[in-house]
């Protein structure tokens, strides 16, 4: 019999499917947009609440338990007391499950926002992530549309805010009323015609990908791409596809809205919706917002079941690169819309909301290809090199770095193995410290320091040839008196950054 216990297995380090790490570039990207962020909502009255990742599964609106497991788009667990909860799917549903639950206690309209990860339990793929940041304004007990004309021009206040020049972006604004009117004008009104009407929308959705021709194709018999693959169409005879495709086809609403308005005649919602949108483009043209910034378009389609009124979305105009090196434009980066049934489910009676989502993610990808994030660089810490062990001698390292800190520069006392000093110059270099403090015994002993300038130092060291530059240029290293150690790296740090910006100027 063999006694000798098996070597335990390693350990295999891996990330799982659909999630990232993220590097500290990223997160301060993320922390640069999302401050620019916040402070328009909170210029437009608005104030942070923050809900927890988990909720009762049954208050994530059509992500309800239907089986042993409910873990259909959602990641669920049970808990102890054998209830479903599931990590938050988006940020709105559980605004509408606080708001419900306080709602004797908030003033309404309750006027709210919240940045934070969700969670999609479903296949991941290139750029698809089950984890990902939304960043979310609402407006709850506003019935009026001036509270979704507000929402639009929050969006495009927002994305100015970030960098992105008008031409570049357009807030889309269309109503779900009319969509439901044009689709009750053609015949496709009651609940026998559910299906039909949900395959028409879906076909709508994909005007930007196969234009008008490949729509007709969907709404009518149905489409074959490339491939020979058959998508089946919704049915629509001519008649009903030209009404269809004139609507998603309007270009300059105000020339169209009076045939727009004959077309929805009769029907339960489609006036009142076609009001609605002109109420709209009067309120944002009034405060100055004209078409180029916020544009009625009635090709938008969005949450198909779940919203009640107009929806709109921020769309960027400019072309970005996508992994095949096609040029592209890149798209949508967050929208939303009314949604008076959300609070509802929980209230057993009306209480109307509006509200927006902006991906966080792919804003971000949008900025780094305009060059508007990451401008303002953080410097790397002052690195405090140890030459000696001893108590006394740490103790003044020690000293030192938190003198630095104390007056705002960023500063570190090298921790590793104190004993090979080269080591510790090429921790500086791999980690790009600005500047290293070098204190020995014999600086000890005479109360002073040496600061060293590595950007200078590196750049002397590949540029100067001979004894005359180096004593033109600016010297990489001086002794100092410990007591102006501060006023040294200070005066250090701002050279290096007037080096910075005058390379950023040049080019």
């Amino acid at each position: 019999m063999n006694d000798k216990q098996k070597k335990p297995q390693k350990l295999k380090a891996r990330l799982p499917r659909g999630f990232v790490d993220r590097a500290a570039g990223d997160i301060r990207a993320v922390n640069e947009m999302t401050a620019k962020i916040r402070e328009v909502y909170e210029h437009y009255g608005f104030d942070p609440v923050e809900t927890p990742l988990f909720e009762y599964t049954d208050a994530l609106g059509k992500f309800l338990p239907d089986s042993d497991r409910p873990n259909e788009g959602v990641f669920s667990l049970q808990d102890d007391d054998e209830q479903w909860m599931s990590l938050r799917y988006d940020l709105t549903a559980p605004l509408a499950r606080h708001v419900a639950e306080n709602f004797n206690e908030i003033q309404l309209p309750y006027r709210t926002y919240r940045a934070g990860y969700v969670f999609r339990n479903e296949k991941p793929g290139p750029g698809r992530f089950r984890q990902f940041m939304q960043f979310d304004a609402d407006t709850v007990g506003a019935p009026g549309v001036q509270a979704d004309a507000e929402m639009c021009m929050m969006m495009a206040d927002t994305l100015e805010a970030l960098g992105i020049k008008r031409g570049d972006y357009v807030i889309r604004v269309n109503n779900r009323k009319v969509l439901d009117g044009v689709l009750e004008a053609i015949g496709l009104g009651g609940d026998d015609k559910a299906g039909q009407r949900l395959n028409v929308l879906r076909a709508i959705d994909k005007l930007d990908k196969f234009g008008p021709q490949g729509v007709a194709l969907l709404l009518g018999p149905g489409r074959k791409d490339e491939s020979g693959d058959f998508t089946k169409g919704a049915g629509l005879d001519q008649a009903q596809i030209d009404k269809v495709l004139f609507f998603v086809g309007i270009k300059d609403y105000a020339e169209s809205a009076a045939r727009l308005a004959d077309l929805v005649a009769g029907t339960s919602k489609g006036g009142e919706g076609v009001e609605e949108l002109n109420f709209i483009g009067a309120l944002v043209k009034s405060a100055g917002y004209q078409s180029d910034r916020i544009k009625i378009d009635p090709s938008v389609v969005r949450g198909l079941e779940y919203y009640t009124g107009p929806v709109y979305e921020a769309e960027l105009s400019f072309d970005v690169t996508n992994e095949k090196g096609e040029k592209v434009v890149f798209g949508s980066v967050g929208g939303g819309g009314r949604y008076d049934g959300l609070v509802s489910r929980f209230m057993g009676q009306p209480v109307p909301a509006t509200g927006f989502s902006i991906g966080v993610s792919r804003l971000m990808t949008a900025l780094k290809n305009l060059g508007k994030l990451g401008a303002s660089e953080v410097i790397e810490p002052v690195l405090v090199t140890v030459m000696d062990g001893d108590v006394e001698a740490m103790g003044r390292y020690q000293k030192m770095t938190q003198k630095l800190r104390a007056a705002g520069i960023r500063a570190e006392m090298f921790q590793g193995n104190w004993k090979k000093f080269g080591n510790q110059l090429k921790y500086a270099d791999r980690r790009g410290c600005p500047v290293a403090i070098i204190q020995g015994g014999d600086e000890r002993a005479t109360g002073v320091v040496q600061i060293k300038d590595l950007i200078e130092g590196k750049r002397l060291s590949g540029e100067i040839e001979d004894n005359a530059s180096w004593r033109e240029a600016r010297v990489a290293q001086e002794t100092v008196l410990e007591a102006d150690l501060v006023a040294k790296v200070r005066e250090i740090l701002a050279a290096q950054a007037e080096d910075r910006k005058r390379a950023g100027d040049a080019q």
